[in-house]
């Protein structure tokens, strides 16, 4: 796995990006938090730098490999703060290694425990292997234009490493096959640590409902909701200024010590 690391002897903070982005996408976020936290910013298997084994692209394995990445670098009790299928991979991490985080956050993730136990969405497959195919027939620099017509309001420095990240995607990630398969409940079951839910606009491509915040919450009681209104799917990107105040209010009341 390949991450990027902004240091020093603060807290640590592990940024988990969502899928097709990869470490380099969370720069303004790193950028805001760098003061206060030793902010570690990994790539997925398949995305950015990272390798791209044949298989194995699950959410128990894509949790499984945040867990050893910590180990590895020997962070203690890191906050640890996912978007989309990043957060569904902290989530995860949550329940199998109860003891690893201090606390997670999660950024608008795909409710699948409100689903039980749902097969890998083959339309969902095909139309973003289309998406990522067309878009690299373009160059970075087209890419990047392009999505700066379409968000207007993301951050400047956001947009060449999220153009960039589409270029670097390994077509591996699209051979998970079969169910995706976590047992909520019992996993759910486990966390033991704080955890802030972020949601946002459905009508503006967020994805998680009311009902399957509250489907969350029955299975994990103590979770925190913050809904953040006119963002969509990346609230880090469509209201960085309110994303990064209600990550930051909800850090703020974690006990001081990382114990």
């Amino acid at each position: 796995m390949h991450y990027y690391r902004t240091g020093g002897s603060k807290p640590p903070l592990v940024l988990v990006h969502g899928f097709s982005d990869d470490g380099l996408c969370w720069i303004s976020v790193g950028r805001a938090m760098e003061g206060t936290y030793d902010v570690v910013m990994p790539d997925a298997r398949g995305h950015g730098r990272s390798e791209a084994p044949a298989r194995g692209y699950g959410p128990l394995d894509q949790a499984d490999d945040l867990a050893g990445l910590i180990a590895r670098l020997g962070l203690q009790r890191p906050i640890i703060l996912g978007h989309s299928m990043g957060a569904i991979s902290v989530l995860v991490l949550a329940g199998r290694h109860p003891k690893i985080p201090r606390a997670v956050v999660l950024e608008d993730p795909p409710a699948w425990w409100a689903k039980g136990p749902l097969p890998y969405n083959p339309k969902w497959r095909a139309e973003t292997k289309a998406w990522l195919a067309e878009i690299r027939t373009h160059t970075l620099e087209e890419i990047v234009a392009f999505e700066r017509a379409e968000e207007p309001g993301w951050p400047e420095d956001d947009l060449l490493p999220w153009a960039d990240s589409k270029l670097r995607l390994h077509p591996n990630v699209f051979r998970q096959t079969g169910r995706i398969g976590v047992d909520w409940p019992a996993v759910l079951g486990k966390i033991a640590c704080p955890v802030l839910l972020l949601t946002a606009d459905t009508t503006r491509d967020a994805i998680v409902t009311e009902a399957e915040a509250a489907a969350l919450r029955a299975m994990v009681p103590h979770l925190s909701i913050a809904h953040i209104d006119q963002a969509g799917h990346s609230i880090h990107r469509d209201q960085p200024a309110r994303f990064l105040k209600a990550v930051q209010a909800f850090c703020d009341e974690l006990p001081n010590s990382a114990k």
